[in-house]
């Protein structure tokens, strides 16, 4: 695919999400101007691009689409819930005509034209119902009554005409071109003016002395009516101005026009609100020569234009206006240049071996003793931290981006159920690893469905217990310790904990009888195959999802946790890294094992106190906190040392210690990936490379701080049972 091709398809891709977005804010509110010119801004463009690259099939038909926007901006159909969807389906074509074009396809696949035929069938109100809310209004051409109660002049051309005295020598006759005018519409009034007419001792009846102001209502363009006086345009004075209401057409398309860099006529002419003839007597007028002594002035064509009564001051301004909004974005990307992920992805990888080399070369600095080559390796450390921090950031993106996809999926799905859902998006400026953020969106999408389907009660449910009528469904990302958290809330019924249970006994999960928390039970819902729907439909209801959901998350070294309330709602947290490349982190050894704990995690390092029993918690300045020694998790050979540390870790809200033998301090981490073999191990997120060449494994806090709460609650209870009589 050329590079042409390439950048097409890109950006018809950016204003289809646009457009949809644009849709889905249009059907809450249909009166709303600037949006509608948004959508059809978008589609004008998809249709210019592809007119560029002669896709004729993509042209053909986003042009159907193009004139029903067109005639919902001019008020000729009105917008209803069936159109918006048929809209929404052809924006959804057409991201699948623009697949065939990126395969390389001359044309679409029969079933693809097909289904186009169809949805132009019903976009032009073969297929939609009564509700669908297209039937035309009635405009009348003579006078419209307004709410105000006043009346309404209709929309006319105004054309102002003034023959040259000898048109009548020329044989000329002007009437008969004001008999021809009047073949392409009404004229409504003329008046005819006689300032010119001498008096009668100095008039001359072979000359012409008249003029005419004419109000002309016909739904001919400019250069039709400029082309009635083509054969006496050499003999007479013609000003065509277009109607009020034709006004705000002509922004409209000064407005739609490509991003172009286009002179102030070339806009006007393109649009159509001045013809060529005009364009270059005004540049004729513009190019006044310099006099004796007087440097030559340059009157903006602007000004011309409208002591010529050509054109109206408001399409000047708007044409302006065009022109400073396409300098403005040539200008924004003249600064921004597009990559290809890959190449970004070689740079990172690349980024990544020199944070290695960079350790290696200050452990043989460390090693030599000697100042300046420590000072070298100082600061070539500092650089590379500075070159790691720059690259990583190129490869942040907003998550804001992937949060405004489920605006559609939370209207089809919410219409699809009967359900009135009102979608909250919150923190979408918060940025996260754009290979974390393609990989998170899936996950997202079953929980957001899953809420609509489960959690979110229909309408007369919510009536019947006192809640709104309108669910509620948000969707929120904010940092936290190092992490990003990304939520899925509802203010549905709630998990129900005792079908949840019951089901579990019957798929033999857990025992009958068994002693569970809420949170144990809520997470029985991550189980394979567990539902505990009543029937299966087209959204859920197979067991099929959830813990689909829960082995992505922490494929990407994340965590999903659940809370509900009943009757209150149902809250999904996401906890994620930052970045899957290369992170700050704290090193610290276990007998011959070096590990990596994420320094963002860290809270602080402290000695541990000697223990005179068995239990493994301690007492932090009046916190308990539980702990858990490396030496017992990885069961390393040799003895204790001496004197042991503990590194307090933080994820979220809860907090833990890891007993380790040394304390080794920060260290650039770059984050390879474990193999097969070892991705069911617990506690181990990853490995790295030190620079001594050894490998060290990275330490999954989260999960950890999981298996250290866990094991001190099973040690309580059996405690507590051992002391029960």
């Amino acid at each position: 695919m050329d590079e042409l091709l390439s950048v097409f398809v890109t950006e018809s891709r950016e204003q289809l999400a646009a457009l949809e977005a644009a849709l889905l804010q249009l059907e809450t509110a249909p009166d709303d101007a600037d949006t509608l010119n948004a959508i059809f801004r978008a589609a004008h463009t998809i249709k210019g691009g592809a007119g560029v690259i002669e896709c004729g099939y993509i042209v053909s038909f986003t042009h159907v689409v193009e004139n029903v926007l067109d005639q919902l901006r001019n008020g000729d159909i009105r917008l209803g819930t069936d159109l918006v969807a048929v809209l929404l389906a052809c924006s959804d074509h057409i991201g699948l005509l623009l697949g065939e074009l990126e395969a390389g396809h001359a044309t679409p696949a029969d079933r693809l034209l097909a289904d186009g035929d169809a949805l132009l069938a019903r976009l032009q109100g073969n297929g939609l119902g009564p509700d669908a809310s297209l039937a035309r209004t009635a405009v009348s051409v003579g006078a419209l009554e307004s709410l105000g109660g006043k009346t309404a002049e209709p929309d006319c051309w105004h054309i102002s005409l003034r023959f040259e005295p000898h048109v009548l020598r020329n044989g000329m006759d002007p009437m008969s071109f004001l008999r021809y005018l009047a073949t392409l519409g009404t004229i409504v009034h003329m008046e005819t003016l006689a300032d010119a007419m001498p008096s009668a001792d100095e008039m001359d009846a072979e000359a012409c002395y008249l003029g005419f102001e004419i109000r002309f209502a016909s739904g001919a363009d400019k250069a039709a009516i400029e082309g009635v006086f083509d054969f006496v345009r050499d003999d007479c004075t013609l000003h065509i101005l277009p109607p009020h209401s034709r006004l705000a057409d002509y922004i409209d398309l000064i407005q739609a026009l490509p991003e172009d860099v286009m002179r102030l006529g070339e806009i006007l002419v393109r649009v159509g609100a001045i013809t060529q003839a005009e364009l270059d007597d005004g540049l004729l007028a513009q190019q006044t020569p310099a006099a004796d002594g007087v440097p030559a002035t340059t009157i903006p064509l602007g000004e011309i234009l409208q002591q010529q009564q050509v054109v109206r001051p408001e399409l000047v301004e708007a044409a302006v206006a065009k022109q400073g909004q396409v300098h403005d974005k040539k200008a924004a990307e003249a600064r921004l240049i597009r990559i290809q992920a890959d190449k970004l992805d070689r740079l990172i990888d690349l980024v990544g071996e020199l944070v290695i080399a960079s350790s290696s070369v200050g452990l043989l600095a460390s090693r030599t003793g000697r100042s300046e080559l420590l000072e070298a390796a100082s600061l070539m450390t500092r650089l590379v931290e500075s070159t790691r921090d720059s690259a990583l950031q190129l490869r942040m993106v907003q998550v804001g981006d992937t949060f405004s996809r489920f605006n559609r999926i939370v209207r089809d799905v919410s219409k699809e159920l009967g359900k009135d859902i009102e979608l909250v998006i919150a923190g979408g400026e918060t940025e996260l690893d754009k290979s974390v953020v393609e990989k998170i969106g899936d996950p997202l999408i079953h929980l957001v469905r899953n809420a609509i389907d489960h959690g979110i009660e229909s309408t007369a449910q919510r009536i019947a217990v006192g809640k709104p009528a309108r669910g509620r469904l948000e969707l929120n990302a904010f940092h936290d310790s190092g992490s990003i958290v990304l939520e899925v809330s509802d203010d549905g019924g709630g998990l129900n904990r005792d079908k949840i249970v019951a089901k579990a006994v019957e798929r033999s999960l857990i025992q009958s009888g068994q002693n569970l928390s809420e949170a144990e039970i809520d997470n029985l819902i991550f189980e394979p195959g567990f539902s505990t729907a009543d029937q299966v439909s087209n959204l859920s209801g197979r067991g099929v999802g959830m813990d689909v959901v829960k082995r992505n998350i922490q494929s990407l070294r994340g965590r999903v946790d659940v809370s509900s309330s009943p009757g209150a709602g149902t809250r999904f947290s996401i906890r994620l890294p930052l970045t899957m490349a290369i992170i700050d982190g704290f090193l610290v050894g276990a007998g011959r094992v070096s590990y990596v704990i994420p320094l963002d995690m860290v809270v602080e390092c402290l000695e541990l106190p000697p223990q005179t029993t068995d239990n493994h918690y301690l007492n932090l300045r009046g916190e308990v906190l539980p702990f858990i020694r490396l030496r017992e998790l990885f069961d390393l050979p040799g003895q204790r040392p001496l004197r042991e540390n503990v590194v307090v870790v933080r994820a979220g809200s809860q907090k833990a210690g890891i007993v380790v033998d040394q304390l080794q301090g920060e260290f650039q981490t770059v984050i390879k990936p474990l193999g097969q073999l070892f991705r069911s191990l617990r506690g181990i997120g990853g490995s790295t490379i030190l620079g001594s060449g050894e490998v060290a494994l990275i330490l999954d806090v989260p999960s950890l701080i999981q298996q250290i709460i866990q094991q001190e609650a099973c040690s309580v209870a059996s405690q507590f049972q051992i002391s029960t009589p």
